[in-house]
């Protein structure tokens, strides 16, 4: 796929797939990060949609992350739910990053969910820990908005001092309370990858107020909010970050971590999707 004002043109063609596989496409939609995307198995009457059908639309290379679109109904609500994304770190360009979310908003989603795994920083963050994103620190070295700007997806220079709704952090909040899934709050800060971080950039990040690490969700947040969605963040922490424990970090904990909260995680979902 070529960028610029190609872009558009694409992004238009797999939105109207999208329309043509599903029908009226819902207003809610969720990423589902690695290993969560098991909450993809809670809608009812599933349509399922590999993302190779889809035209342009990237494949996921990464373990715990299957490549499917699902819609379908959750706590009585129509949602689409994306099980796995895509990175940069695979070799993606940022336009192919956030292609899924310009792909949902032109389709007609105006409520984005994402979701990720996490190393955390702030030291009260346990694994498992489930972390709403207050906010974010971008230091992935790129912003998906580099370039010409096509008015028809937003402004040139969009507002972010409110990437993620207050008002549906405060719904996150109260289904936390009525699911009984404990939340915490924090600031996100994206890095590239795909190599961990080393001890010295975390206490970096910790002193410049970051309380997670990742390798995802900022550059789909920017160019959400460049579309005028609405967006809540989600990220399970799934280890400590590195220098904070002395153990050495792989892949296999974050899967295995995730998979151990997957049923918290989806009574909090189901519990905010209930209230959107």
């Amino acid at each position: 796929m070529t960028v610029g004002l190609n872009l558009f043109a694409a992004v238009e063609r797999a939105a109207g797939v999208l329309r043509d596989r599903v029908g009226q496409v819902p207003r809610v939609a969720i990423v589902l990060g690695s290993g969560l995307g098991d909450f993809a198995e809670r809608l009812r009457d599933p349509q399922v949609v590999p993302y190779g059908e889809l035209p342009d639309w990237p494949e996921p290379t990464v373990a715990g992350h299957a490549g499917r679109l699902v819609a379908g109904t959750v706590a009585g609500v129509q949602v689409i739910a994306l099980a796995g994304r895509v990175h940069g770190y695979e070799g993606r360009a940022p336009h192919e990053v956030t292609f899924a979310v310009r792909v949902l908003a032109r389709a007609g989603v105006r409520t984005l969910v994402l979701t990720n795994a996490s190393g955390g920083i702030n030291p009260s963050l346990g694994r498992g820990t489930l972390m709403v994103l207050d906010d974010h620190i971008n230091l992935t070295g790129s912003n998906p908005l580099v370039g010409p700007n096509d008015t028809r997806f937003g402004p040139r220079f969009p507002d972010m001092s409110e990437v993620y709704s207050r008002r549906l952090r405060t719904i996150a909040d109260e289904a936390s309370r009525a699911s009984g899934v404990p939340v915490a709050h924090g600031v996100y800060v994206a890095v590239s990858g795909p190599s961990y971080e080393t001890p010295a950039e975390i206490r970096a990040f910790r002193t410049l107020g970051a309380d997670a690490v990742g390798m995802s969700t900022v550059p789909e947040a920017i160019v959400a909010r460049h579309m005028g969605l609405e967006v809540l963040a989600i990220s399970c922490v799934a280890n400590p970050a590195a220098g904070l424990e002395d153990v050495t970090l792989s892949e296999q904990d974050v899967i295995d971590t995730a998979a151990g909260v997957a049923g918290a995680f989806g009574r909090l979902l189901e519990a905010i999707v209930a209230r959107l």
